[in-house]
């Protein structure tokens, strides 16, 4: 009985003044590691984990307004609208397509707004408070006319006085470019000008196609293309929609007069144009008759005395480069 006290005391001894001795075993342990050798018996748990679904992407808000692939009555209505102001949406529907969009960037170009393409609630707005066409640029420069706007990058067409479509255009974006030895600036010239030979579909040129062109400054043409960017970006031609290009030609004949302003010169009107010859009107042919497509003959080039002087054949800004030094 007394050892089993004694023994008891012991344990109850241990017990309360292990903490030290068991930090003390630690830190010896750590200082100097002993080998041992265990017998653990292990327990493998199959748990199943669910991974949720990563969330989809967040999409992009639609932009504002209506734009290209907009479709409904609002479209049509708008398009409506725009025809009524001259601008040229090419067919009056509820789809808002690329010829929609170039109405609505010539109609921001003439007022001044943001050159999207797009139909914004304040582009809207603006259309239908809009009541009356701008003020030509040369009132008195012929009933048939075609006037140039540089700063706005817009054109207008007076036919009988009135105004009859304003298209949006790309003219010389002003940049230094090379071409056939010689080199130039993407220049569109102000001043007033006439139509002198027109050509039919693609023709092409060392810088580039035009499409149904009308030559008005040397090689300098009013052509469609494929790219009418809104801000300039020419070799100084001006560019139209192709939907325009195709009834352009047939309502700005030979001799018309093309003004164009930019940088806040206005063009002087130009004489009346002689009619022409009647020799000249019966070698067209008989009423309804296809004329023939008109031929283009720019200046030659000016060159040094030893070299060889040549005639360009149609193209962009094919006038004659100024002499070598």
């Amino acid at each position: 009985m007394a050892m089993a006290v004694i023994a008891l005391v012991t344990v109850l001894a241990a017990c309360s003044d292990g903490g030290d001795d068991e930090d003390a075993l630690q830190l010896s342990q750590a200082a100097a590691p002993v080998e041992t050798t265990t017998t653990s018996t292990s327990t493998t748990v199959s748990t199943t984990t669910t991974t949720a679904a990563p969330a989809p992407p967040a999409s992009k808000p639609p932009p504002p307004g209506l734009g290209p692939g907009s479709r409904g009555p609002e479209v049509a209505s708008l398009e409506r609208r725009l025809e009524a102001l001259r601008y040229d949406p090419v067919t009056v529907d509820e789809v808002y397509d690329h010829n929609t969009a170039y109405a609505v960037t010539a109609f921001q170009k003439v007022h001044g707004m943001s050159r999207t393409g797009r139909a914004t609630d304040d582009v809207v707005a603006k259309v239908n408070q809009t009541t009356a066409p701008p003020p030509p640029l040369v009132p008195g420069g012929g009933p048939t006319r075609v006037e140039i706007d540089l700063d706005r990058q817009v054109l207008f067409l007076y036919e009988g006085n009135n105004l009859s479509k304003i298209l949006p255009v790309s003219s010389g974006n002003g940049q230094r470019f090379c071409s056939e030895g010689w080199c130039r600036r993407a220049i569109t010239r102000v001043g007033s000008f006439a139509v002198y030979t027109t050509a039919r579909g693609w023709q092409k040129s060392p810088l580039g196609r035009l499409y149904n062109p009308l030559y008005f400054d040397g090689g300098i043409a009013v052509h469609g293309s494929q790219s009418v960017p809104a801000s300039p970006a020419s070799h100084g031609c001006v560019r139209i929609p192709m939907a325009a290009a195709e009834w352009f030609p047939r309502r700005v004949t030979l001799g018309t007069p093309v003004y164009v302003a930019g940088n806040g010169t206005i063009p002087a009107p130009r004489a009346p144009a002689p009619p022409p010859p009647p020799d000249s009107v019966a070698s067209v042919g008989a009423p309804g008759s296809s004329p023939p497509a008109a031929t283009f003959s720019p200046p030659e080039a000016t060159v040094p005395p030893a070299a060889t002087t040549t005639t360009r054949p149609p193209g962009l800004l094919l006038l004659p480069p100024p002499p070598s030094p």
